[in-house]
């Protein structure tokens, strides 16, 4: 049986919707779908009649909520396709609770969070940071082994916070280094450290233990400050703290206060707010890296989310399972 064409809208701002599907893109969702309109709001008598023939709508960053109401205007709605990480400030539970499927790009996302933190895990191991800040100050050779004696990745611990998708695929591509790898993940059973090839530990001892701790954790009430002011105590002098996940997940105030002391690194693509004051104490703290949350899909990378919800619509349009369809059950803990 030939496949059918999905009706289908794209619902997320222009600015983002013209990002993430450049012509080329448009253009292969074009061959296998009839594209009924490109929404930003769906209040509008013109998207009430876009709405009342979609059977597909492929969301991004930025889109408009889809809750019962939405779902009222759409009856013909059949999936969300979602060209980004999270769904959870886009979408009521509602949704998945009346039939409709639920898929996201958030495997396709983690790929550039992951390669970004092993990077950065790497890059703290050999204390670039610090040689960088003390090669540009004084200009000549100087002695790096004693100046960093601890300075090298050949064994060191890597704490993983979270065996989430970005987590796993850090724990796979950190494989090709010589690290010990632990995790700290309450959902995380010992058999499923073992088949990760990692040790599952308490978040005491691996925050206690690790050289690098990279925080993979979904942003939920329960995982606020889930490394408290208790937490960045126990890690050790030189330990270095890497947030790719949200920063209302560490105590930004306590890490603070032992990165400017000189106690602790930190790398943080995620801090609260988004962006800090001008004058915070991060922006020139020589143990400190901050960047713009750049670790997710930016620029090239963006066509990885649509290659991942084109496929997804290929297989709507086959009759075919989803690759990524979010589980009812987990819509509320997903990252």
């Amino acid at each position: 049986m030939s496949p059918r064409r999905p009706v289908i809208a794209f619902a997320m701002p222009d600015s983002v919707r013209h990002r993430v599907f450049p012509a080329r893109s448009m253009e292969q969702y074009e061959a296998i779908a009839e594209v009924a309109g490109h929404l930003t709001e769906f209040d509008s008598a013109a998207a009430r009649r876009v709405l009342d023939r979609v059977e597909v709508l492929i969301t991004g960053w930025g889109a408009p909520r889809i809750d019962a109401a939405l779902l009222d205007a759409a009856p013909r709605l059949e999936a969300v396709l979602h060209a980004a990480g999270t769904v959870k400030p886009y979408l009521d539970r509602v949704v998945v609770d009346r039939g409709v499927r639920v898929s996201s790009a958030a495997a396709a996302n983690a790929v550039p969070v992951a390669e970004y933190a092993v990077a950065m895990i790497v890059l703290a191991g050999k204390r670039v940071l610090p040689i960088a800040r003390r090669y540009r100050d004084i200009r000549t050779q100087f002695d790096i082994e004693a100046a960093f004696p601890e300075m090298g990745n050949h064994g060191k611990r890597i704490g993983i916070i979270g065996a989430s998708k970005i987590g796993r695929i850090v724990i796979d591509m950190l494989k090709a280094y010589a690290f010990e790898v632990v995790v700290y993940d309450p959902y995380l059973d010992d058999a499923e450290a073992a088949a990760l090839g990692v040790a599952s530990v308490s978040l005491d001892e691996l925050l206690r233990t690790s050289d690098v701790v990279s925080v993979h954790a979904p942003s939920l009430p329960s995982t606020r400050d889930l490394v408290d002011a208790r937490g960045i105590g126990l890690m050790r002098r030189g330990a270095t703290l890497l947030n790719t996940a949200r920063g209302e997940l560490v105590d930004q105030e306590a890490l603070t206060r032992r990165v400017v002391a000189g106690e602790l690194f930190a790398i943080l693509d995620v801090t609260v707010p988004w962006i800090l004051e001008p004058d915070h104490p991060l922006y020139t703290a020589e143990n400190a890296l901050l960047t713009p949350h750049i670790a997710g899909s930016l620029g090239e990378e963006l066509g990885r989310l649509s290659g991942a919800m084109l496929e997804e619509l290929r297989r709507i349009a086959r009759g075919e399972p989803l690759l990524h369809e979010i589980e009812p059950d987990l819509l509320a803990i997903t990252a």
